[in-house]
């Protein structure tokens, strides 16, 4: 039986004097996803990395492991590890999964921090991409460490790293494909790139949402013209761009009104949903940095929370064709260019989605303008199967010894296209999907941080995981 004392002296160790010097070094590498670099190859930022994660996993003392960076033609790399089970005969896999590439800067970083400028203020490792998700592979490892140091059995291993995530996973079918059969057939996956509700209690992801992404633009000039002579015969292109968005919500709520969006949500989830808000109660909502008299949507905690894993919502990520205001002369613009990013329902596939928006946009043009949607991310989320009992006293236990509160389980509002993938390949598979992106952690804006105590122990609640799901069959 796994020790939680001392397993958690040895986590702690491997974190303060191994990991988080290695994040330190990792966070400086400017490795953006391949979306936002498309010179990742030659700018080798990406290759910095890989060799660094890599250069740690394969310095460790794990028996058993055999180490690769595998490289598919004209795709990032991915790191690939396997671990033999203590019974070498059995053909039980645990598939372990992160991710290394990082979002862009973003503006708005805090005097002293930076999205390169790793810096440790009050137990918290600012910098981008510590946390989303650079701490995986370390994570992951030490887990597995934890448990040959005690002489605990434990299945045999494989531990994915990918490279593309952040650019939605791209790459990472043809590496499933090349790898199957190495990878063989999964009975628990665990994935470290999720989110917590706090940092007092382990979280357990259950469903995720998915993403349909374009740029819808409007042209009704082929060059600017003053406005004093062309406002009042010109339709303005931002206006087009008006009535065409709100074909897609309701400008009032902030309700999706396209019913190809919409999809209905399990019981099991609204119930949880409603246990999640009792547990965190109005740090629902005062987690975000709001603007003072900002209020947040929804009139209670419980649908604040569906509204953010269940339901579509639109946001505005990008505008293009209107200058700066140091620019901004009276003229009447040529076109405008709005960047969408549609939040879907787990159960809403991104394609089908994504086909429905852009032809809701494109029908019948306000006034004739000349409209276009042209899709780019589109990514199917994910709701998990029930989870066995098995896990679910597992987690229970892990979350009691390590925090002293009850496991909770959650829906995110983000996406893992990995998920999506491997719920289709594996459907007899567990899923232990978390992480450390808990409130403020702000993962892809500014400010981003790593928890690193709540880490340490969720490094101990995976190691209890691995140790139960061998010990599942025989309990």
């Amino acid at each position: 039986m796994l020790s939680p004392t001392q397993t958690q002296k040895f986590v702690d160790e491997m974190w303060m004097d191994s990991i988080v010097p290695e994040l330190v070094e990792y966070i400086k590498i400017p490795n953006k996803s391949p979306h936002f670099d498309p010179d990742w190859e030659a700018n080798g930022y990406m290759e910095d990395a890989v060799q660094q994660i890599f250069a740690w996993c394969t310095a460790q003392d794990i028996k058993g492991m055999k180490s690769e960076i595998v490289r598919l033609p004209g795709r990032t790399p991915l790191i690939f590890l396997e671990i033999d089970g203590t019974d070498e005969a059995s053909e039980d896999t645990i598939l372990l999964y992160g991710h290394l590439d990082k979002q862009p800067e973003m503006t708005g970083w805090a005097d002293g921090l930076g999205p390169w400028i790793p810096v440790m203020r009050e137990d918290k490792l600012y910098g981008r991409g510590g946390a989303d998700d650079g701490y995986a592979a370390y994570g992951s490892l030490t887990a597995i460490m934890a448990l040959q140091r005690e002489g605990l059995p434990h299945a045999r291993c494989v531990v994915i790293i990918e490279a593309c995530e952040e650019s939605g996973s791209y790459d990472l079918p043809f590496y499933i494909d090349h790898l199957s059969d190495r990878i063989g057939q999964p009975s628990l996956v665990i994935c470290l790139d999720s989110g917590a509700g706090n940092y007092e209690q382990l979280w357990l992801t259950v469903s995720l949402r998915g993403m349909a992404a374009g740029t819808l633009r409007a042209d009704v000039l082929t060059e600017g013209v003053h406005s004093g002579y062309a406002s009042g015969v010109v339709p303005s292109s931002f206006r087009v761009l008006r009535q065409l968005i709100s074909r897609l919500e309701d400008e009032e709520t902030g309700r999706v009104l396209l019913p190809e969006l919409l999809a209905e949500i399990p019981q099991q989830r609204i119930d949880q949903t409603r246990a999640m808000a009792e547990s965190l109660g109005d740090e629902v909502w005062q987690a975000y940095p709001f603007v003072e008299g900002t209020e947040p949507m929804a009139e209670d905690n419980v649908n604040r929370l569906l509204n953010r894993t269940w339901r579509p919502a639109l946001s505005f990520t990008g505008v293009d064709g209107l200058p700066s205001l140091d620019n901004a002369g009276n003229v009447l613009r040529p076109h405008s260019s709005l960047k969408l990013s549609m939040r879907l329902p787990p159960t809403v596939s991104g394609e089908a989605a994504t086909a429905a928006m852009q032809k809701a946009l494109e029908a019948n043009p306000p006034q004739g303008a000349r409209v276009s949607f042209e899709p780019d991310q589109a990514a199917t989320g994910w709701n998990a199967p029930n989870v066995a009992p098995w896990l679910h006293e597992s987690l229970q236990k892990a979350s009691q010894s390590a925090y002293g509160r009850d496991v909770m389980y959650m829906g995110e509002g983000g996406t893992i296209p990995f998920m999506a993938m491997l719920g289709d390949a594996f459907p007899e598979a567990q899923f232990m999907i978390t992480g450390v992106l808990g409130p403020k952690s702000n993962a892809h804006g500014p400010n981003e941080f790593l928890h690193v105590p709540f880490a340490r122990r969720l490094t101990t609640c995976v190691a209890a995981v691995l140790a139960d799901h061998y010990q599942r069959d025989t309990a």
